[in-house]
């Protein structure tokens, strides 16, 4: 994983290239010095807080690399009427 540094300075005035930067690993933002925020990609995000995505989500993701999908057997099926 590639970690990037800018100041406040370098991601006001070049929001995409620390965009870019997020894909391949997180951005450290500076202020005076001190590290003072972090951008990450939504992906290492949600590895991070444990975020579960929701449907719509997982169907707007352009690959099924890192998808993890368990379908549960179903086992409350109802039953066949019986029309006789």
């Amino acid at each position: 994983m590639r970690f990037t540094k800018m100041t406040s300075r370098e991601f006001n005035q070049d929001t995409g290239r620390a965009k870019r930067a997020a894909m391949s690993g997180p951005v450290m933002i500076t202020d005076r010095g001190q590290a003072r925020h972090v951008l990450l990609n939504i992906e290492a995000y949600w590895q991070l807080s444990g975020t579960r995505r929701n449907i719509v989500e997982l169907l707007a993701l352009k690959t099924t690399d890192d998808l993890d999908l368990t379908i549960p057997p179903r086992t409350d099926l109802p039953r066949t009427p019986d029309l006789d």
